[in-house]
């Protein structure tokens, strides 16, 4: 059942990636990974905030908390686009973007993790 609802929810994050980041993309361009960078903010946020109050209770069955934290975020969030996106930009010969991307990757999914913790705890 464990792995059924991991690959269930995984099937369900890659749908949600696939269209946040198209949105992303067609609300500010292709010139940047900006669609990559709102799936990465928004999965940092979303699977703190999951897994900080899910871990408050039972309220939550541990077959969907890992459903949801492991395949649904799993699906999800996107580091491995990341990473290829932040190459292409350096193969263009982007530096600026290619550092600007990175930088802007792990300080604002950072950051959205500690706001998902600190919103739950609130």
């Amino acid at each position: 059942m464990q792995a059924f609802t991991i690959a269930f929810c995984g099937g369900l994050g890659c749908l949600a990636r696939y269209w946040v980041c198209g949105w992303g993309y067609a609300l500010l361009g292709r010139f940047f990974p900006w669609g990559t960078l709102l799936v990465n903010v928004l999965g940092s946020f979303a699977l703190a905030a999951l897994v900080t109050y899910s871990l408050r209770g039972d309220w939550l069955p541990v077959v969907w908390r890992q459903g949801l934290a492991v395949g649904f975020m799993g699906g999800f969030t996107t580091f491995s686009s990341f990473a290829y996106e932040s190459m292409q930009l350096v193969n263009r010969g982007s530096w600026l973007l290619a550092g600007l991307n990175i930088v802007a990757n792990v300080s604002l999914c950072l950051l959205a993790a500690l706001l998902g913790m600190l919103w739950v705890r609130w």
